[in-house]
């Protein structure tokens, strides 16, 4: 893949950040889901909805997806950005909305993420989704590929080149069900050890169902300021340091599963930043499955490629024991993972620490520069990247 260099400098800050408290939507209707979130990020950021002149959703929003939600929610827009990359598609929006801000297109921006799956009955992550038209379906549908399978399948080859081993892979559950403890609203709070997770069933050998995410609804929210609005609201306000995307795909059958887009996304991000990955205090990972988070930390240069089981060993990700505490909220594999699309909640984590508002068990002492990264699609076949490193108000 071709690195496309960014220009440096995101002129632009978070200024609100919410994550919706429901796990399950019984009674709520996904738009409904989307404007709750919304206006969470607005109290948040001490902004109301007239303000918003920015909106920026993904294939989560309902209908008519931006043009529904903005009629919905009441929303006078300047500018529109519907980008569709699963779930990194709301880390994308974060630079997307940098971008727009210091273009003149907007000054506050709104993103939102929301969906039912739980309460609509979805008990997996399941078959592969084909609709007509797709241009994979004659090539992958007769094989019955599934979620977890296609992660697996690269779980298994990370395996084989680089002697990774099931252990490895369960500290990251161990990690984040640490952190998980101290979150009243994650789904799964008590706290595991390596025995648990590669004694729990298997699901997609060498995938345990400890190593896979839990199933959510519930949704999230952010909101993006020009840096003349983030004047007046105050230090609470996160910047926006770097950003980064790309898109990696089978290539035609030339591909190599023991890495992902964030070999491209990272490096743009940390450069236009002016940062590396040392610098990071803390690390916001999309977490799907364990083995997700292992080769993207690999990826985006917090060890090298082939290194990463032995990086995440031994409490290595846990906040006040390791050197990078990551998904100090327990993430996807133990807090939520609303809508099968975590990248949202993955910056509002990254936006708690960097104020000092995690959880005073997790929190990063002088936290100052964050990263959060999301993943979109499937590592095992085609798959977005999104990477964005935040800093406290004054980095």
């Amino acid at each position: 893949m071709q690195v496309n260099r960014s220009p440096r400098h995101c002129d632009a800050y978070i200024a609100g950040a919410y994550e919706h408290p429901i796990r399950k939507a019984d009674d709520k209707t996904i738009a409904q889901l989307h404007a709750e979130c919304a206006a969470g990020a607005l109290r948040d950021a001490g902004l109301t909805k007239d303000d918003v002149d920015g909106y920026f959703c993904a294939g989560d929003a309902p209908g008519l997806g931006g043009l529904a939600m903005a009629e919905y929610m009441g929303l006078k827009l300047r500018h529109i950005d519907t980008t569709e990359m699963g779930g990194s598609s709301y880390v994308a929006h974060v630079g997307h909305a940098a971008q727009a801000i210091a273009a003149g297109k907007c000054s506050v921006a709104l993103i939102t993420l929301a969906g039912r799956p739980r309460a609509e009955g979805v008990t997996s992550l399941g078959s592969r989704q084909y609709g007509p038209g797709v241009p994979d379906y004659g090539f992958e549908l007769p094989y019955g590929p599934a979620i977890t399978n296609l992660y697996g399948m690269a779980a298994m080859r990370h395996m084989h080149e680089y002697g990774t081993t099931s252990e490895q892979l369960a500290w990251i559950k161990v990690a984040a069900s640490q952190h998980a403890q101290h979150n009243e609203r994650a789904m799964l709070r008590n706290v595991v050890t390596v025995d648990d997770v590669v004694n729990s069933p298997m699901v997609a050998d060498p995938l345990h169902r400890l190593d896979c995410c839990v199933i959510s609804d519930g949704g999230g929210a952010l909101i993006v300021v020009s840096p003349e609005i983030a004047k007046k609201l105050g230090d609470r306000c996160v910047k926006v340091l770097g950003a980064g995307e790309a898109v990696k795909h089978l290539n035609g059958g030339q591909v190599d599963l023991t890495y992902t887009g964030a070999v491209v996304s990272g490096p743009i991000a940390f450069e236009q930043a002016g940062l590396k990955p040392a610098d990071i205090h803390y690390a916001s990972i999309y977490d799907s499955f364990t083995i997700t988070v292992l080769i993207t930390l690999e990826d985006l240069g917090f060890c090298a490629k082939g290194e990463g089981g032995r990086f995440v060993a031994d409490g290595n990700l846990i906040s006040g024991v390791g050197k990078l505490p990551f998904n100090t909220d327990g993430g996807g594999l133990c807090n939520n993972h609303p809508n099968n699309r975590g990248g949202i909640t993955k910056v509002i984590e990254a936006v708690r620490q960097l104020r000092g508002e995690a959880h005073p068990a997790v929190q990063v002492p002088h936290c100052q520069i964050a990263l959060a990264h999301g993943t979109g699609g499937s590592i095992g076949t085609r798959m977005g990247s999104a990477t964005v490193i935040l800093g406290s108000y004054d980095a």
